[in-house]
């Protein structure tokens, strides 16, 4: 069966696979403040629990000490920025092994902070480094930061596997490709605004390319209404499939 991410179900495939698969999801939570105006992080709590994930990057982070307690994961925090009265930090929650965890700053000067979230958890075993993103609204702003980000990458050793999520701000491929290049098309899944979604701000890239088995945006009626963003989540392969790679360490180039 041949998957495409992107088109393959997920909710089929996830049945099929075992724990080795790691299931991640990216959320942007506004704060925990929804469509009504309420701030609600049980509500957030929630959806996040119907994505079924066990690894989910967060970004504009409130409550996540109550978060992490209600679903029983553990959480891993950036710097927990609060800008003009809005909370805009990035964090991590899993239920992986963590190893170690840093953080880079991209701040755009007199824009909102932001960080680059760098945490690396154990899957089947082996180290995995998952970067939760959060770009800026301004396209200077954003190609800053898609710069450092490539940078960062290229500097990653070859053997690492790496995924990258986030809110990235950006509708434009023409932006992303030389993110693309090093990691491959990112499946374009309608996320913002949540009720009726129109752009595909919200995205997963994986290296090794072929490790990515899926990705979907989560759509329920909690979701419609917990946050602006759509959470989306995808599965993660423990080592990259196809017979062209078996045997062959492959890296970010």
């Amino acid at each position: 069966m041949r998957l495409e991410p992107g088109l393959t179900n997920w909710r089929a495939l996830d049945a099929r696979l075992g724990p080795e698969c790691l299931r991640i999801g990216s959320y942007n939570l506004h704060g925990c403040v929804g469509a009504d105006g309420l701030r609600d992080p049980c509500r957030v709590a929630r959806v996040i629990a119907e994505l079924g994930c066990d690894t989910i990057g967060l970004q504009e982070v409130y409550g996540l000490d109550a978060l992490a307690s209600e679903l029983g994961m553990q959480a891993v925090a950036g710097p927990p920025f609060v800008w003009h009265g809005r909370h805009v930090g990035n964090a991590l929650l899993t239920r992986r092994r963590v190893l170690r965890s840093t953080h880079y700053d991209y701040s755009w000067p007199s824009r909102e902070p932001r960080t680059l979230l760098d945490v690396e958890i154990e899957v089947e075993g082996a180290p995995l480094r998952v970067l939760v993103a959060h770009f800026g609204l301004g396209w200077r702003e954003r190609r800053f930061q898609i710069r450092k980000l490539v940078q960062l990458l290229r500097e990653t050793p070859k053997h690492e596997r790496v995924v990258v999520l986030g809110d990235i701000n950006e509708w434009l491929p023409l932006s992303l490709r030389a993110l693309q290049k090093l990691l491959g098309k990112s499946p374009a899944e309608r996320t913002f605004p949540a009720r009726w979604p129109l752009f595909s701000l919200d995205r997963v890239w994986v290296h090794p390319k072929g490790a990515l088995l899926t990705v979907e945006a989560h759509r329920s009626t909690l979701a419609t209404l917990a946050s602006d963003h759509l959470p989306v989540r995808a599965l993660v392969a423990a080592r990259e499939r196809g017979p062209t790679n078996a045997g062959r360490a492959t890296g970010v180039e």
